[in-house]
């Protein structure tokens, strides 16, 4: 994985200086709050309900051991004792003292790490599959270019204050794992008729108030001008994107209103004059970035190991874990492992410092100590002998890693909600939590099959609601958390936004909801087609009707706090 150079080390170095005398001043009311908010945004510190939260990035999410290890320390040290992993492949601290931000910057810079654009109207972190580089799906290994990216998007000068927040992800393999539709550029490597290495643009993508899909606006951009070209993009957006209205400034809208097509036309006309400038990226470069993103010592193994067939047959519980959270490799007789962060009773997402010292060590010893997280708040042991496979699993059981759950229906993506977010409308921590206790039963979940369950705790849909197969968005109904639910919504190849089925539901009516959703799957379903196969072959009206046929009892839901006491 990629190492600081002398540039990033001084960056960093200045930029920590910086903020502790920014700090310094706020602490002695040198800095109004109002003059201090800019400059802690642009060190990932927002403040929350309760306390600060720092969002730390996490590039294109990949992590070495010794930086999950510091994650931990900061969190024993200086938070409540877990982290939380976001969509966006980032971790929070959601107890953050003012105080201690700059020490914990420190403490990150030794790493390797920052929060740097984690907030704020610029470029924010670039996300990638999870799996790039093991994939056996694999275009291109994406995350040279990630890399890349990364580094011309910190500090850029021109775009240090957009119209809106800007989100870039790329994806190398035949799958779509990097939600590339739903993001302000989404970025597919692909070969051209002639073999050459490109990619497919997708521009005006993103969820919140207006959730709409991406339009491809270049089917081949040789890779040598990527930066060029995006370029390019971010200078039609910064000069006619909407700064009078936050809610209509993204570029989405701007692509919405004027078309794609012309948006397009824009853009190659504003391309023309820097394509062949000084962004043009060389070969040179990309081999220099690319050899950072080294091949591991992988030994030569046979595709079957006589051990683990065995333990397949003989224990059913591992034979689940290995059909839900073990995923295809590349080279013969390694897989990747998904650890999962949905053991119920624990908020989605969380890990305590206990849980990510432990992950560390599992890296070290079975996954040439590396790590991924993924946009569904998992993490991923990427390079994980067949031979080892039964040892991680119960290693990872005993540490409440092994839910065999991804991808079912408590495999659940889910903000922090109202718990912490001062801009969230309802909590989601606690109706995540009463879901799982309501579809406690993994057989019946492994019947039901693949299903994503995306909550979001307000419009600005951190928890990607609008793609869920079922989406939840808590909403202020006359000063009350309510919900809205919606149906057919998918990530992928085939993204999709899911529609709304009706008036929303009190929170205890959560789990009773989702079950008779499932229920009409169950009953309407095809041989062994997947719920959103069902839903959009059948739309929302059998669910609607279902749904609201009889009145829903209101039951009591976890308590007030169920986002502070943990329980891991």
């Amino acid at each position: 994985m990629y190492r600081y150079d002398q540039h990033d080390h001084q960056i960093i170095k200045e930029r920590i200086a910086q903020f502790r005398d920014q700090v310094s001043r706020r602490l002695s009311n040198e800095l109004s709050e109002d003059e201090f908010r800019i400059l802690r945004l642009q060190n990932g510190l927002y403040m929350q309900r309760h306390a600060y939260m720092l969002r730390v990035a996490v590039p294109y999410g990949m992590l070495s051991s010794n930086q999950v290890r510091k994650f931990a320390h900061i969190a024993r040290k200086y938070d409540r004792g877990y982290g939380h992993f976001t969509t966006r492949q980032n971790i929070q601290y959601n107890w953050i003292n003012l105080e201690d931000t700059p020490d914990i910057l420190e403490e990150l810079a030794s790493v390797e790490m920052h929060a740097i654009q984690t907030s704020g109207n610029c470029m924010r972190n670039i996300t990638s599959d999870e799996f790039a580089g093991v994939a056996a799906d694999e275009v291109i290994d994406p995350r040279a270019y990630a890399e890349i990216l990364r580094q011309w998007t910190t500090f850029h000068p021109e775009f240090a204050y957009l119209p809106r927040k800007f989100k870039i992800a790329i994806n190398g393999a035949k799958e779509d794992r990097a939600a590339i539709a739903v993001h302000d550029i989404g970025l597919t490597v692909v070969h051209n008729e002639a073999g050459e290495v490109g990619f497919k643009v997708m521009v005006g993508g993103g969820m919140g108030r207006t959730p709409i899909l991406g339009s491809v606006i270049r089917d081949f951009l040789p890779w040598k001008h990527v930066m060029t070209y995006l370029e390019a993009i971010l200078r039609i957006y910064n000069q006619y994107g909407r700064r009078d209205n936050i809610y209509k400034a993204r570029i989405k809208i701007l692509v919405k209103a004027i078309g794609a097509e012309d948006f397009a036309r824009q853009v190659e006309e504003e391309w023309q004059d820097i394509k062949d400038g000084p962004a043009t990226l060389t070969e040179a470069e990309l081999k220099r970035v690319a050899s950072y993103f080294t091949t591991p010592d992988y030994e030569s193994l046979p595709a079957q190991d006589a051990a683990y067939e065995q333990h397949l047959q003989d224990n059913k519980s591992f034979a689940n874990w290995v059909k839900r959270n073990v995923k295809p490799h590349k080279v013969a007789g390694y897989s990747a492992v998904v650890l999962s962060l949905k053991k119920p009773g624990v908020p989605p997402g969380d890990a305590s410092s206990e849980q990510l010292d432990f992950i560390a060590n599992l890296a070290d010893q079975y996954s040439f100590g590396e790590l991924r997280v993924t946009h569904e708040q998992n993490l991923v042991l990427a390079d994980v002998k067949v031979a080892d496979l039964f040892n991680v699993w119960q290693e990872a059981k005993a540490h409440g890693l092994a839910t065999p759950n991804i991808g079912l229906l408590t495999d659940m993506i889910c903000c922090p909600g109202g718990d912490f977010c001062a801009l969230a409308n309802a909590k989601s921590i606690p109706i995540a939590l009463d879901i799982t206790d309501r579809f406690n039963d993994l057989d019946y979940l492994h019947d039901i099959g693949d299903i994503e369950l995306n909550m979001s705790g307000c419009i600005n849909a951190c928890g990607h609601h609008h793609v869920g197969n079922i989406g939840i968005l808590g909403v202020d109904k006359d000063g009350s958390e309510f919900y809205q639910v919606s149906i057919g919504g998918a990530q992928g190849n085939s993204s999709a936004i899911g529609k709304i089925i009706g008036p929303s539901f009190a929170a205890g009516q959560m789990p009773e909801v989702i079950d008779r959703i499932i229920q009409v799957y169950v009953r309407d379903r095809l041989e062994n087609e997947r719920f959103i196969d069902t839903a959009q072959r059948l739309g929302i009206a059998p669910f609607k009707e279902f749904v609201y046929a009889t009145p829903i009892r209101t039951n009591e839901h976890h308590g007030e706090d169920a986002g502070t006491a943990v329980s891991y």
